[in-house]
Order: structure tokens, then sequence, then C-alpha cells
């Protein structure tokens, strides 16, 4: 049934041509250069450090690494961090 619903969503944001992370839930990442990053339809905060920030997604997580970490904005689905981002990692946790 799960996969039959994943399946549907897939086919309408193709014939609706609606945005994927809208209709599916996955994450808008938005980056500006290496000093700021603006993550939309995260689930939660999981680590936060001066070097790393990990947040949980609907499937799976994403790892976000460097330096001088500091969150600005932090709502219930958005994320704001500003730093020296290095690494931006997702992390699927149905493969491990």
């Amino acid at each position: 049934m799960k996969k039959m619903r994943q399946q549907m969503k897939n086919w309408m944001t193709k014939q609706m041509q609606l945005p994927a992370d809208v209709m599916m839930d996955l994450p808008r990442i938005t980056m500006i250069g290496q000093l700021h990053i603006y993550i939309e339809n995260h689930r939660g905060v999981l680590r936060f450090s001066n070097q790393e920030l990990r947040l949980l997604l609907k499937s799976g997580q994403l790892l976000i690494k460097g330096d001088h970490f500091v969150i600005k904005t932090i709502l219930p689905e958005e994320l704001l961090l500003e730093g020296r981002i290095d690494q931006v990692l997702y992390i699927d946790e149905s493969r491990t």
C-alpha cells in the first residue's frame, strides 16, 4: 500500500507539473556560497555543534560539516545556518 501511494504521488507530481519537494516532502536546500544554507521540509535537529549540523528528514538525514556554525533561524520545518560550509551530505537510512 505504501509503495502504491508513493507511485501515485510520483505520477501526480509529473502529470500536474507540481514541485517535487512540495508533493513528496523532500527537503529543499538553498545555499549562498559557503556562508549560508537554508533548509526547508526537515523533521528536526538531531545534532548541532560549531562544526556539524545533522537534520532528520522524512527519509534519511542531512549532514552539514564546516566551521563557525550559528543557527540564525529555526522554525518547525525551516532552518537557516550560517558559517563556513565544507560538506553537505545526504544519508539514506534505507541503504544502511
